[in-house]
């Protein structure tokens, strides 16, 4: 064996030999074209990449692929790839609500035009609202994506969960806020609604959707659970169907939840003082024509 004929009594000998060629490729890059790039790199010192193959190709004939350049470049340590100076980011600790009832996040999902079997080219859009504390979501679709569809929808969920909650985090939207250049016009609607009800309505941060994780990953699993599959040729039809799907999401345990289904965690937390079956009485939203 090769091994026995290395070994001459001392570990060195069993050590693992250089594998460098002892001759050189035929296609390396020869004497003379390290001169010329070593030369141009002395006397333009902020030359690019592009720059330096220009001239090689255009000024000493330089047949080579830029990759093979950038390669001998990075081997000789020419071209030192730059760190990146934007900081990582750090996910800071997030203090989830423990009690139903303290905050929700409400998100919009545009239905998929391939679940709809109509021939008018409608669009569908599904309001999403989930409790932190529990996860138990409800939802709702429209064939309207704005802020009368908001108000409507928070509705429908005072009346779905029994009680107020105290605080539902959106996202910048037109339909749960006004942008700077509108804000003289007026508070928005979903505000006007949330200060009636006693809600705190919280904005995230702009193009910061992992603040809304929770809402956010229950649409990507509404994706693979239901509009995977899904066939609708009606509003009704659809909303038919998300009631049906709804059921079923809330009674899926949760690693989140040690294994508790949203509707398990909420029997176990909830008691009768939070319900209050005259919530809506005072709200006076006559102005407001329904989207439905």
């Amino acid at each position: 064996m090769r091994w026995m004929k290395r070994f001459d009594g001392s570990k060195d000998s069993l050590k693992d030999l250089s594998i460098r060629p002892h001759t050189p490729h035929p296609n390396a890059h020869t004497s003379d074209k390290i001169k010329h790039i070593e030369d141009l790199l002395r006397r333009n010192s902020y030359i690019g990449l592009s720059e330096l193959y220009g001239k090689l190709k255009r000024d000493y004939s330089y047949t080579r692929h830029p990759a093979s350049l950038f390669r001998f470049l990075k081997k000789k340590g020419i071209y030192i790839t730059p760190e990146a100076t934007k900081p990582k980011y750090e996910p800071k600790p997030y203090d989830t609500p423990k009690t139903p009832g303290e905050k929700l996040q409400l998100d919009v999902k545009y239905v998929p035009k391939g679940c709809y079997r109509g021939s008018d080219g409608a669009k569908f859009y599904q309001y999403t609202i989930i409790d932190e504390a529990t996860r138990e979501r409800f939802i709702y679709a429209y064939s309207e994506h704005s802020s009368h569809s908001t108000c409507y929808f928070v509705l429908k969920v005072i009346i779905y969960f029994g009680y107020i909650h105290k605080c539902i985090q959106t996202d910048n939207g037109l339909e749960f806020t006004k942008h700077r250049e509108n804000a003289s016009s007026g508070p928005h609607i979903f505000d006007i609604l949330c200060n009636k009800l006693g809600i705190k309505h919280k904005l995230i941060r702009p193009r910061t959707p992992r603040h809304n994780v929770k809402v956010e990953r229950s649409h990507r699993n509404d994706q693979k659970r239901f509009y995977s599959w899904l066939s609708f040729y009606s509003l009704k039809d659809l909303n038919h169907q998300m009631k049906d799907y709804l059921k079923r999401s809330n009674k899926i345990p949760l690693s989140s939840l040690k294994w508790l289904s949203p509707l398990e965690l909420r029997s176990s937390l909830i008691s009768t003082k939070h319900y209050n079956k005259t919530l809506v009485k005072h709200i006076n939203l006559s102005t407001i024509t329904s989207p439905e």
